[in-house]
């Protein structure tokens, strides 16, 4: 189990991300699904490390509200209920942008969510051919179930 939380990318600052709030984002690295326009796909070493990352936000106290997860897929890494408790402790908001692929990860996590964008690519019968991965399509449609948090499902226009 990993206890550190592996980061592929860092936005410092965005008023985008996470509705009202100014906010940094973390990518978190890795995920399970090969979507052929996948955007963060190239995300596929830890470039960031957890720590350095958690005293930077510690410095942005004050002049940043929240810190919203992103990916890759941040519900695929262990670390990520630590990394989202640090935050907290800091004082921050935080959000979560996922594509729902573990719907009892998220389940879990949700009492710590001030926020979620959860990401809808296609009907769950058509997920297997935008994902590349067999029976994919149940779970983000499990996740929006159960996404109680302050929620903003973002329809994934998929390529021709």
């Amino acid at each position: 189990m990993d206890k550190k939380l592996r980061v592929g990318g860092f936005t410092p600052f965005t008023a985008i991300d996470f509705p009202g709030a100014l906010s940094a984002v973390v990518f978190c690295q890795g995920c399970p699904w090969r979507c052929r326009y996948c955007h963060n796909g190239e995300q596929t070493e830890s470039k960031y490390d957890w720590q350095q990352l958690l005293q930077h936000l510690q410095t942005r106290r004050g002049l940043l509200d929240a810190v919203v997860f992103s990916g890759g897929e941040p519900t695929a890494q262990s670390a990520l209920e630590t990394a989202i408790n640090g935050v907290l402790a800091l004082g921050f908001k935080v959000g979560l942008h996922t594509a729902g692929m573990y719907p009892r990860r998220i389940a879990h996590l949700l009492p710590l969510l001030d926020w979620a964008s959860l990401d809808i690519k296609v009907l769950p019968e058509n997920y297997d051919a935008i994902t590349r991965v067999p029976n994919s399509g149940a779970a983000p449609w499990q996740s929006a179930a159960i996404l109680t948090t302050p929620l903003q499902v973002r329809l994934t226009p998929t390529p021709r």
